[in-house]
């Protein structure tokens, strides 16, 4: 559907978000002497063997200890090193929220807590794996920034960034292979939302996996007239309040769409940001309260609403209540 649509963006190879990852850590492993890189034995699956292979004195293989990683991590930061730290999302947020709450967010540790296989995307190994809580959990620490980008070259981007920001951050990305349709080579703007198609009729608020599926919605609503304004949210905290707030007021209406739980994600923070500000009809793309389940990707975010049909149809819903 995506090649024969009129999108304002196209893609001519798909890659999963974790290789870009892997990609930037390496560079900016070369780039910063001080980036140091930690890994609870999942080093395949962060894509973190390049760096490993190329600074084995900056690696530290823990071992099936999350909750050490964390302590580690922080201690590692008192001498100025700039540890990423390397898991599965359930792994680093679920099973070491104490550790991060108290090790690092409390003191504001200069940590980069980097998650892999996040969300319904990860796919086959089920409910068990696919957090969908992540982002809420992240958000809610006093200190954390969140940054959630939307394919390859952003997430290869975002990964060189938070070298030079200052404290702890929670990079989320994940394990299918995605469309690359976001510039090589980009600047990332830590806390700057990317508006990537202008509009005037409804505003669309994406974040991760869900952009690319946003600027499909868009290219499908154009073709019944409808303008849909498509903006990137790949830094949910800080959020970029100024740009969601410019839109709206040109549109009238929002919709929200992300790989997360709609309570505590991406979704509340602009409702949040809209009821306090300017009030707007706003409907929300998300799961609905529920774990997932063992499944293809696209079957499960078609299953649990979260695909281009079901933005359009958000939309389509919002636009009723103008």
């Amino acid at each position: 559907m995506e090649k024969t649509l009129d999108t304002k963006f196209t893609y001519t190879e798909k890659k999963d978000t974790r290789s870009g990852f892997g990609d930037g850590f390496l560079e900016v492993g070369r780039k910063n002497p001080n980036v140091v890189g930690l890994c609870a034995d999942l080093i395949g699956s962060l894509k973190m063997g390049a760096f490993q292979k190329e600074f084995p004195d900056r690696f530290f293989q823990v071992g099936i200890a999350e909750a050490n990683m964390m302590g580690v991590a922080a201690g590692l930061t008192i001498g100025g090193k700039i540890p990423y730290t390397g898991t599965f999302a359930n792994f680093s947020t679920g099973r070491v929220y104490d550790q991060i709450r108290q090790s690092i967010a409390y003191s504001g540790k200069n940590v980069k807590i980097c998650a892999s296989h996040a969300g319904l995307t990860l796919g086959e190994d089920g409910a068990t794996h696919q957090i969908l809580e992540d982002v809420g959990m992240m958000r809610m620490l006093p200190h954390m920034t969140v940054i959630n980008p939307c394919d390859y070259n952003q997430t290869k981007a975002a990964t060189i960034a938070i070298a030079d920001y200052e404290g702890p951050v929670y990079l989320r990305f994940g394990r299918p292979k995605w469309p690359i349709f976001t510039p090589e080579n980009q600047k990332f703007e830590i806390g700057k939302a990317w508006k990537m198609i202008d509009g005037k009729d409804v505003s669309i608020f994406a974040t991760g996996h869900l952009v690319w599926e946003a600027v499909v919605a868009e290219a499908l609503l154009r073709e019944e007239g409808i303008k849909a304004e498509v903006i990137n949210i790949h830094t949910i905290k800080p959020l970029d309040t100024e740009a969601i707030l410019d839109s709206v007021a040109k549109t009238g209406c929002a919709v929200t769409a992300e790989e997360h739980q709609l309570n505590g994600g991406m979704g509340d923070s602009v409702a949040q940001t809209l009821v306090r500000n300017h009030p707007a009809p706003l409907e929300m793309v998300g799961v609905n309260d529920s774990f997932g389940e063992s499944g293809k990707p696209e079957e499960l975010l078609e299953k649990y609403g979260l695909n281009t049909a079901n933005i359009v149809k958000a939309v389509k819903k919002v636009l009723s209540r103008k």
